[in-house]
């Protein structure tokens, strides 16, 4: 399964700003982007100049990618998704990319990052309406319930992850019961939902061309 596994700290400087990819760290004073005002590479000094159009539009639709953790073909496929759906393409795209099941379960507060989400569906520490899921790409839908398998729900992680998502809080898309270690959707994210810094109307006009 192809992923990105190149130092995710680069990421958040090369976009100048903390796109929280490391759980924990990216609260405590190693941030990267705190420590290091500056984006990677020899090179960097080029950057700091102005960007055209198309610069900033690629740097919304990088961001983006590398919020959810998702590679350019399968994003692109996403983007054929949302643009095949009635509505705003932009919104869709967005809704699209949090219904995948990491998504969710980093959501729902069971994993401190989007790759540590990932790792635990991959591992099979995830149960999807009662049977075991080990797709993180899985689409979810309203209704659906996702849940800690129990023989998991002493790990260590696990238990540090719902105690950050306290603070975190879940998206009211989502409906958590803590007590017996399961999630519910219960509707499709909107707009106003979905807290990513991203301007998703350039991200489109970038991918329509």
């Amino acid at each position: 399964m192809a992923r990105y596994t190149g130092p995710v700290c680069r990421l958040c400087r090369r976009e100048r700003e903390k796109l929280f990819l490391k759980g924990r760290r990216c609260f405590s004073d190693k941030c990267a982007v705190e420590r290091r005002d500056s984006v990677p590479g020899q090179r960097s000094k080029r950057f700091r100049g102005k960007q055209s159009a198309y610069g900033m539009q690629l740097r919304e639709k990088q961001k983006l990618r590398r919020i959810y953790g998702v590679l350019e073909r399968q994003f692109r496929r996403y983007f054929d998704i949302a643009s095949r759906t009635r509505g705003n393409t932009g919104t869709e795209l967005l809704v699209v990319l949090e219904r995948r099941l990491d998504n969710v379960v980093y959501r729902l507060g069971f994993a401190q990052s989007r790759s540590q989400a990932r790792q635990f569906v991959l591992h099979g520490h995830v149960r999807l309406n009662g049977h075991r899921a080990d797709i993180p790409s899985m689409l979810v839908r309203p209704g659906d319930a996702i849940e800690v398998r129990e023989a998991s729900r002493k790990n260590v992680f696990v238990l540090e992850a719902l105690e950050m998502s306290r603070d975190r809080g879940v998206p009211e898309w989502l409906e958590l019961d803590a007590e017996s270690w399961r999630g519910t959707v219960k509707e499709l994210p909107t707009r106003d939902q979905i807290q990513v810094p991203v301007k998703e109307q350039m991200v489109v006009e970038l991918c329509s061309r």
